[in-house]
C-alpha cells in the first residue's frame, strides 16, 4: 500500500519532533533523548534503555522492511529510492548543520538512511537484471 514511502523517514521525523520540540520550549536539546528506564536481567544487573536506543531499534526495523521492499522492480520502488535519497540528504544536512543533531544516535539513523538509499538501488538493479534474464531479454555470457 505504501511501498513508495521511505520508512526511515519515521525515525527521522520522530527524532526531529523530540529534538526540535525540546528546543522550541527552551529545554536542553539532548534531555529528552537521555530519559531512560531499566529492565532487570537474569544476572541481576540492570539493562538501561534510553529513548535514543528505542529510536535506533525502530530505525533498524524500518531498514529491514526497506531492504525487503527493495527487491521489487516497479515504478513505486524507484519513487521510494528517490525519496530515500531525500531522507538521507535531509539527515546529512541536519547532522552537520543543526544544533542537537550531532549525536551518535542521529549519526546511526543517517547511516541507515544511506544504506537504505545505496542498498535499495543496488537490490532493485540486481532484481531487474534477474527479471530480464529469466524473461529471455538478457543473455549472461559469464
Amino acid at each position: 500500500m505504501f511501498r513508495w514511502f521511505p520508512l526511515l523517514a519515521i525515525p527521522l521525523a520522530l527524532y526531529n519532533v523530540l529534538v526540535l520540540g525540546d528546543a522550541a520550549v527552551g529545554k536542553e536539546t539532548f534531555g529528552v533523548l537521555q530519559g531512560s528506564f531499566q529492565i532487570a536481567m537474569l544476572t541481576g544487573l540492570p539493562w538501561t534503555i534510553n529513548l535514543g536506543d528505542i529510536i535506533l531499534f525502530l530505525a533498524v526495523l524500518m531498514l529491514f522492511v526497506e531492504t525487503i521492499k527493495a527487491a521489487g522492480t516497479s515504478k513505486l520502488e524507484l519513487i521510494n529510492h528517490g525519496l530515500s535519497m531525500l531522507v538521507f540528504v535531509v539527515a546529512a544536512f541536519e547532522f552537520v548543520a543543526v544544533k542537537g543533531f550531532g549525536t551518535s544516535t542521529f549519526f546511526f539513523i543517517m547511516l541507515m538512511a544511506f544504506f537504505d538509499t545505496v542498498g535499495g538501488y543496488t537490490i532493485t538493479a540486481v532484481a531487474a537484471k534477474r527479471d530480464l534474464s529469466v524473461a529471455g531479454g538478457m543473455v549472461d555470457h559469464s
